[in-house]
């Protein structure tokens, strides 16, 4: 290229930085906050005071939360927050884990395959699946200690989840049918940088696949949440995924693309498939909100010559206009349809604060969850009083550590109990039929401490 050419060239894109960075300052001067800037994920700069005033609070909720939440610029905010309800929907975190199981038809698959390859595409088509749910801008309810989440009635699967921890917030999770185990310790570091956070993923995931016993350990991306207070909040996650597995040490390594100017690279996924010897044995592309293909490739990672890219997996049909952008699954996550028989009264279905923000009454859903946060305040300092320390029923607390790329992480481990419990009342013909819609929300374990 000519030296003229590259000046005008650099002109061109020097131009372009310009006028993103005089809209990221007009923005500022728009909603007021020197430093703060405010993003159309989808590209362009027409609408800005529109994109500005977008989103879910009133102006003078977003002013009042905005000075607020200064004072925790650049801290880990996971637990130490209290958020208002009107940013929430109506589904609690443990709920939020089940709904990796919309698409668990693909671990079935790769537990009947053969290929060792094709295995790990069907895996990894099963966990980029969740992503299309987490594009949702709206915040699960933090669990209760004690609270739980069973799910029935979904592809011959038994699941439960269960909150073990509070301080700092951790979740377990156990799924099994005929094909596969899955497990979850689930934890996240945060880092709040004023309109945006960014979340670490610092749970451990496993799958093993009964067949072959093959035994699959995932690391997710981090996530980064843009826009919490001002302008279109959106969710993007860039970086790696990898799964590995760990019988045979062949992995998948697939790369979010992160969102680039007007929109550009968002939600795209590539990646390959590697034998043990870190040899590309099949290439993966497509996007974690729509679809993900596959093709045999060579040792340069090109397409194989009389090969083409076929489908491994699709997002499934979804509700228009849904008021929360659910699924269809996701609506089976709430509803009573995929609940057990007996269900456990710590189930969140149960709570009142979801059940008010799913019938759109957010004051009672406000009141409701105030009262339950702080009814678990006075439980833990009634346990702490008498030196007892609380114990998950459906999980235990191991010895073993787990590094991650964000810190290290306490394991829990499924005990059985839940499956046992889950037995004697299924095969029990005494039992009453119990309206589980009657039920009530009861996850505490000590709520009698104080009358001793």
């Amino acid at each position: 290229m000519a030296e003229k050419d590259l000046k005008q060239g650099g002109g061109f894109f020097a131009s372009i930085a310009s006028s993103l960075s005089n809209f990221g300052s007009a923005m500022t001067n728009l909603v007021g906050y020197e430093g703060l800037e405010v993003v159309n994920p989808e590209g362009g700069t027409e609408d800005a005071e529109q994109e500005a005033q977008k989103g879910r609070w009133k102006q003078e909720d977003r002013d009042s939360y905005w000075k607020m939440m200064q004072k925790y610029i650049g801290s880990d905010v996971t637990s130490m927050v209290t958020l208002p309800v009107l940013i929430f929907e109506p589904m609690s975190m443990l709920q939020k884990m089940a709904e990796l199981m919309e698409y668990s038809y693909l671990l079935d698959m790769a537990d009947e395959c053969e290929d060792p390859y094709m295995r790990l595409v069907y895996a990894s088509s099963f966990f980029i699946s969740v992503y299309y749910a987490l594009q949702r801008t709206w915040k699960p309810f933090n669990p209760i200690l004690g609270e739980t989440y069973e799910m029935v009635n979904h592809g011959g699967i038994s699941f439960i989840s269960e909150q073990v921890s509070h301080h700092p917030p951790m979740s377990a999770g156990h799924a099994e049918n005929d094909h596969f185990t899955y497990d979850i310790t689930s934890k996240v570091k945060t880092k709040f940088l004023g309109n945006s956070i960014d979340i670490y993923p610092l749970g451990r995931s496993r799958v093993t696949l009964k067949k072959d016993g093959v035994l699959l350990d995932l690391v997710p991306p981090p996530t980064k949440v843009s826009n919490l207070i001002f302008g279109r909040t959106w969710v993007d996650s860039p970086g790696e995924m990898i799964l590995t597995n760990l019988t045979t040490g062949d992995k998948v390594v697939l790369y979010f693309q992160p969102c680039g100017w007007f929109g550009a690279g968002r939600y795209e996924v590539d990646g390959y498939v590697y034998n043990a010897n870190e040899e590309p044995k099949i290439l993966m592309t497509g996007k974690w909100n729509g679809s993900m293909s596959y093709q045999p490739c060579d040792l340069e990672g090109e397409p194989l010559p009389g090969t083409e890219l076929k489908e491994a997996w699709r997002v499934a049909d979804a509700p228009k206009n849904d008021k929360f952008q659910y699924t269809y699954f996701a609506h089976k996550i709430n509803s009573f349809d995929t609940a057990p028989k007996k269900l456990l009264a710590s189930d969140s279905r149960l709570r009142p604060d979801r059940s008010a923000l799913e019938q759109g009454d957010l004051s009672k859903a406000g009141y409701e969850k105030s009262s339950l946060e702080e009814r678990q305040r006075a439980e833990k300092r009634n346990r702490e009083s008498r030196g007892h320390k609380f114990t998950p029923k459906w999980f235990d607390l191991t010895s073993e550590v787990s590094p991650t790329p964000w810190g290290h992480l306490e394991i829990y481990q499924y005990n059985g109990k839940y499956t046992q419990h889950r037995s004697a009342i299924d095969s029990s013909d005494c039992i009453e039929e119990t309206n589980n819609i009657r039920t009530e929300f009861k996850p505490w374990q000590y709520e009698n401490l104080g009358a001793e």
